[in-house]
């Protein structure tokens, strides 16, 4: 860790919306080490040499394939990226293994596997277990010897996790917890030999457990057909008086919903990355058919429309690579923070992970909805060919819906974000009163015409993103404060505006962190190398404020009315000025860029 970022002050969660950030304390992709570009060199070469050339195999869940990959990429060292040394890991930094995840996220089921088998399947016990429970277990499962799998969802149990009915209860002996119930939508399921599965005890308390293969009462049923990732294994759990050993309680009675919601906030981190990845490949794929499919005598990589499809794909997968190492490098900083001041490892990820739950969630909706973006717009761009099975674009069309419901639905995450928000702020954790008094009061004033104007004097590099910027966070947290006098108690009930606003944050939030690595690569590259970049960034900003004004209206008309929500409405326009831009031309620049390299480039 270098003595400038020892020195500096590493924003909280959530400050992002109330603080200026600065672009020299940003990690951004263009900064990856050596090392780091051969982690990631390393898993573009595994998906092309192990997994492309046998998806269809992987797909129709030929028995013992995907069990035989992750012991495989286990051998490689994929799976032991940031885990401790003293377990058999390598342990890495977390924005190495976030960078494992992405380059690995292209990869259909098998990305799906390794990411439950490294993420859900091994952390709760690295994280949660006893010295005893990592030595046994941990060192298997980071070198593909054994998989995990976890089990949380139950038939009648999907976002209200904590209302499942598997219980547990103690022998009359002390040795054994007897488990009943049943699990479903478990992934590795299939092939796993170790389990992470919550159950009740004595009818209420919620607790994690250790269940191994084999284990008597434990059964699994059949392998579930699904519309997409076909090839992950996915069944349901069994326990009828499974005697499962005391010693393979995890953490404590009662403390299950810890392992389960901290385990979630970097598993949706995680599946940003991914699907991150993912949408880089299918839009490589996109560019290569547009330059190679005729139509009209020309290829369709010629035309105005194709090249819009190109370049807001680009455009999306950009943005959200730029706030996913934002926010990954942050977790990388607060966890070496804690560490530091003597809190144990688990602790510290954890920890980090749980400051940053706000970011994460926002990660995990933006994300999952590029991939979506990137795959439907690819079947567009390879018309009647997309629809085929013969076009890798319609299996990436097929594995992608599933990211916008596991790991918390996007619906759950977007409430989420205003939730946890609006909670820090009352526990002290956030300061939101002195900003949004402040706001309050600009909104009361009378603006100064040439300040709020396109003709304001600042003519320092990108002062006009910065203003749009700071613009868009006095709209958040004017909209959210008028929602919060006038709902009062109601809000939690109000989902509309609830995800309204938490769009407007997902919005700035992406904005911001694409106007910070552009400022970044233009102090370490030069204006000239990173054109094509600024095309990107201006674009989306462009987009962004729109976007905000639609989701601010949303919000402002569904609970106020008359001189109050006009003066609100009033704020949200000024607040969101934006100065014209013609973004149909720098599309065209950006998918040029992409059309002349034949894939995605930035």
């Amino acid at each position: 860790m270098s003595a400038e970022v020892k020195n500096k002050t590493v924003l909280k969660g959530g400050e992002w919306l109330v603080k200026e950030s600065s672009p020299f304390e940003t990690f951004i992709p263009e900064n990856f080490t050596e090392e780091q570009l051969m982690v990631r060199d390393m898993c573009d070469q595994f998906l092309d040499t192990e997994i492309y050339t046998i998806l269809d195999r992987i797909d129709n869940l030929e028995p013992g394939l995907m069990k035989s990959l992750v012991t495989k990429a286990g051998e490689q060292g994929l799976l032991a990226t940031s885990f401790p040394e003293e377990y058999g890991g390598l342990g890495k930094d977390f924005v190495t293994s976030t960078i494992v995840n992405e380059y690995l996220g292209a990869g259909h089921s098998f990305s799906v596997a390794i990411a439950a088998h490294t993420g859900i399947g091994t952390l709760p016990i690295l994280y949660f277990g006893t010295q005893e429970q990592k030595q046994k277990y941990i060192p298997k499962l980071i070198s593909g010897e054994w998989a995990g799998a976890y089990g949380l969802t139950e038939p009648n149990s999907g976002s209200d996790a904590l209302s499942a009915k598997t219980s547990a209860k103690l022998s009359d002996d002390g040795k054994y917890y007897l488990l009943n119930g049943q699990k479903c939508w478990i992934t590795n399921g299939g092939f796993a030999q170790v389990y992470t599965v919550f159950a009740k005890v004595d009818g209420d308390k919620f607790t994690g457990f250790i269940v191994e293969r084999g284990t008597e009462g434990f059964t699994q049923g059949p392998e579930e057909h699904k519309m997409g990732i076909k090839g992950s294994s996915t069944v349901q759990l069994y326990f009828q008086d499974c005697k499962v050993p005391a010693e393979n309680l995890l953490g404590e009675i009662g403390k299950g919903h810890k392992i389960a919601f901290n385990i979630l906030n970097i598993g949706r981190l995680k599946l940003s990355a991914a699907a991150i990845g993912g949408s880089r490949r299918a839009l490589t794929n996109c560019v290569q058919y547009a330059k190679t499919r005729e139509q009209f005598k020309q290829p369709i990589a010629n035309f105005g429309a194709i090249k819009h499809k190109l370049a807001e794909m680009a455009i999306r997968v950009f943005v959200g690579e730029s706030a996913l190492y934002r926010t990954a490098h942050w977790i990388d900083e607060k966890e070496q923070e804690l560490i530091s001041s003597g809190k144990p490892f688990n602790e510290s990820l954890l920890g980090a992970a749980e400051e940053y739950a706000i970011e994460c969630a926002m990660l995990k909706v933006y994300g999952s909805e590029v991939l979506d973006y990137v795959v439907d717009e690819g079947v567009q761009i390879h018309g009647g060919n997309g629809f085929s099975a013969e076009y890798n674009i319609s299996r990436a069309y097929r594995d992608s819906r599933i990211n916008r419901i596991y790991e918390g639905t996007n619906e759950i995450n977007r409430l989420l974000v205003l939730d946890m928000t609006l909670k820090r702020a009352m526990q002290g954790r956030l300061d939101l009163m002195g900003p949004a008094m402040a706001v309050q009061k600009e909104l009361m004033s009378i603006p100064d015409p040439i300040a709020i104007g396109f003709g304001a004097d600042d003519e320092t590099l990108f002062a006009k993103e910065k203003k749009l910027i700071a613009g868009l966070k006095k709209a958040i947290l004017m909209v959210s404060g008028a929602a919060v006098q006038k709902l009062m108690m109601k809000i939690e009930s109000e989902q509309e505006a609830l995800m309204n606003i938490s769009d407007m944050a997902i919005e700035t939030f992406n904005a911001e962190s694409v106007l910070l690595r552009i400022m970044k690569m233009m102090d370490q590259r030069g204006e000239a190398a990173c054109r094509d970049h600024i095309d990107i960034m201006q674009t989306y900003l462009y987009d962004a404020a729109d976007k905000v004004i639609k989701s601010g209206k949303d919000a402002i008309n569904s609970f106020a009315e008359g001189d109050e929500q006009r003066m609100i409405l009033m704020g949200l326009k000024r607040f969101t000025k934006a100065e014209p831009f013609n973004s149909k031309e720098a599309r065209r620049r950006i998918a040029n860029k992409m059309i002349a390299a034949g894939k995605y480039c930035f």
